[in-house]
């Protein structure tokens, strides 16, 4: 049971580092992203009208303020449950259409960037921001105010929070 307990104690010690780290790197590529769109969106609606994709004109300005507005939030650490979603839909459309062509077996899916953003936005998603954000940092606070029946869409997967329902 050492082992057990060297892996717990890894976890305690080390388990903010990596929602961190996958925050600050997608959240830093998507900001990027979308203020390039944003500055260039004649050419992202001639980019998508060539996909196929319907609306470029509504589209692009679209994917460039979820881009910018996702990937900032990202960085926060603020509404990562929400933004991570979003960003995956962007990821999920990128794949299948200016990407469908360069996918011809899982290797190729696996080695597109798009797919392993779609991966990490996943994680996101499910376990949360971790407790090196503005949504850790809300979590503990609300959590401190111990309403009974509360919702906290910011609470870690897994959290106990320790209610007074009365």
């Amino acid at each position: 049971m050492e082992s057990a307990r060297i892996a717990a104690e890894l976890e305690r010690r080390l388990g903010w580092l990596p929602p961190t780290a996958a925050r600050a790197t997608v959240g830093w590529v998507f900001l990027e992203s979308g203020w390039g769109k944003l500055h260039d969106l004649d050419g992202v609606v001639k980019f998508f009208a060539g996909l196929g994709i319907p609306a470029p004109q509504l589209q692009a300005p679209f994917v460039a303020g979820t881009e910018l507005v996702g990937g900032a939030l990202l960085l926060l650490g603020l509404a990562t449950r929400l933004a991570s979603p979003l960003l995956m839909g962007v990821m999920a459309v990128a794949l299948l259409t200016a990407l469908r062509e360069q996918i011809h077996s899982l290797s190729d899916l696996f080695a597109l960037s798009e797919f392993t953003y779609l991966v990490l936005l996943s994680g996101l998603a499910v376990f949360g921001a971790g407790p090196l954000s503005l949504d850790g940092w809300l979590y503990q606070r609300l959590a401190a105010r111990d309403v009974p029946g509360a919702a906290i869409p910011c609470a870690p997967v897994g959290a106990r929070i320790r209610r007074n329902d009365r």
